[in-house]
């Protein structure tokens, strides 16, 4: 039961011997009041009804009714407290007060469930919001993509090598990356498993998160070396040089605080995953202890993405009836009404910190497609936090076959995403990145060549930043966060 627990929160045994959290009570008196999410004619399963073309192929139903129930009888993941905990911020930080920073693995593998790999993602998380910090002036909400990153979406249900048809990889959830027939088939036992190695996730995110900032207070010692390039404008490499003196001068000074430094560093990690695999989801949807709501307590916080954000799609009907935070991924074929229309039908209550919306533009389409949007919502007066994914637009294909990102145009769309905020009025209030703490070469730029490609390519889906290309990112955004302040 251990994993319903959330870090330095009480807990008590119920009636029934569950262990069940104690918010404190700040957190208990809005619990009492905040208005009910419960919409009629919803249920945990009422998805069933409702087409899914995600939908995976099993080709045992009972086998997958029988591990569906194994998962239900299971302690949930995260606890109702800790996922109100992170709503909470996330309406603060639509007032404008946080930040959001957003990140992780394209695709987690349970293989890669190690201590150093866990590690180097969250350290690498850390360091970007320690910086974000002392660029924006503001605290940041870290939501790692791990603990259940474990499906992926494919835009076709098979793959076809040398005449040989295949199902695709739909993620460890699912299936296996090896192209044999034996790996590809979906095999349900696969959710139990990916549940277990969630759990050991959270376990060791919790630990770390306990140790705070021991290893991260002299940021004079992180690897900057992108500083350095050749290529970086001296007023570029003079804004890192600040921003390091300036970081270090504030860790410094929490340590010299002494009691008051300890508990500053204390930092907390939410998860978050695509809600995908609704089989998954809600065999750990449950109601909270003195609430009439559910919570999908696989995570904190579920999404929908570009592929499963249909209005009459079994996806939007499972998460309207959840009271996480969600969010939705928005690219560049979303129309003004339709993003009125996921609002509505997701929160029609306008509860604060429910709606995040991610907008993935490409750069290259981010100037005639963002601005309306923007301007829709905010003429409706929804309360959302935008937040831009710079890398699923910006997805290319090298001549030798090998997909990449440039560095160049995840900047770019960042620059022009701000820029179309601020023309409108609003304020962004995050990024979400693909990313590892390792030293892959996979995304173009930032110190990575095309012909380093092949050195540390290591991603079975999508093509991730690595720990320099993404420290680089968070300079730069600090950079833009302080020339708004």
């Amino acid at each position: 039961m251990m994993h319903e627990i959330a870090m330095g929160t009480p807990a008590r045994i119920s009636s029934d011997n569950e262990v069940a959290v104690e918010p404190p009570p700040g957190e208990r008196a809005l619990a009492r009041t905040r208005p009910s999410s419960r919409v009629g004619g919803w249920s945990p399963t009422s998805w069933k009804s409702k087409p899914d073309p995600q939908a995976v192929r099993y080709d045992d139903p009972a086998a997958v009714e029988r591990v569906v129930a194994r998962i239900e009888a299971l302690p949930p993941l995260v606890s109702s407290w800790e996922v109100e905990r992170l709503r909470l911020l996330i309406a603060d930080a639509q007032l404008g007060r946080r930040f959001l920073l957003q990140g992780g693995d394209c695709a987690e593998t349970t293989r890669d469930c190690r201590a150093d790999t866990i590690v180097n993602k969250l350290e690498i998380l850390l360091k970007m919001s320690l910086v974000l910090i002392v660029g924006g002036r503001k605290p940041v909400v870290r939501v790692g993509r791990f603990a259940g990153q474990y499906a992926k979406p494919r835009s076709r249900p098979t793959e076809v090598r040398g005449g040989v048809e295949l199902p695709s990889y739909f993620g460890d959830l699912v299936n296996g990356p090896e192209f044999t027939p034996e790996a590809r088939r979906p095999d349900p036992e696969r959710m139990l498993s990916c549940y277990q190695h969630s759990a050991m996730t959270l376990n060791f995110v919790r630990s770390f998160s306990a140790g705070g900032l021991s290893d991260l207070k002299r940021p004079e010692c992180w690897d900057l070396s992108f500083s350095e390039r050749e290529d970086l404008p001296m007023s570029v490499r003079e804004s890192f040089q600040a921003t390091t003196r300036q970081l270090g001068d504030a860790l410094g000074c929490m340590d010299a605080l002494g009691g008051v430094g300890n508990e500053l560093s204390r930092v907390e990690f939410f998860t978050s995953h695509e809600g995908l695999n609704l089989h998954y989801e809600s065999a750990q949807t449950r109601t909270a202890p003195y609430q009439d709501e559910h919570y999908d307590l696989t995570t904190h916080m579920p999404w929908l993405g570009e592929r499963t954000r249909a209005l009459d799609g079994a996806h939007v009907e499972f998460l309207r009836g959840i009271s996480n935070p969600i969010g939705i991924k928005l690219g560049p074929t979303v129309s003004p009404v339709d993003v009125l229309r996921l609002l509505d039908t997701l929160n029609p209550r306008e509860i604060p910190g429910r709606i995040v919306l991610i907008t993935r533009m490409g750069a290259d389409r981010v100037e005639d497609t963002l601005p309306p949007l923007l301007e829709v919502v905010k003429r409706a007066g929804r309360r959302v936090l935008w937040i831009c994914d710079p890398m699923h637009g910006n997805t290319i294909t090298t001549s030798s076959g090998i997909k990449t990102r440039e560095f160049g145009s995840i900047m770019r769309e960042i620059e022009q995403t701000y820029d179309a905020h601020d023309a409108c009025g609003t304020h962004l209030g995050g990024v979400h990145f693909e990313l590892t703490g390792d030293d892959v070469t996979e995304c173009i730029g930032g110190g990575v060549r095309e012909e380093d490609l092949t050195r540390a390519y290591e991603t079975l889906c999508d093509p991730r930043l690595n720990q320099a290309q993404a420290l680089e990112l968070s300079y730069c955004i600090a950079r833009r966060m302080r020339a708004s302040l």
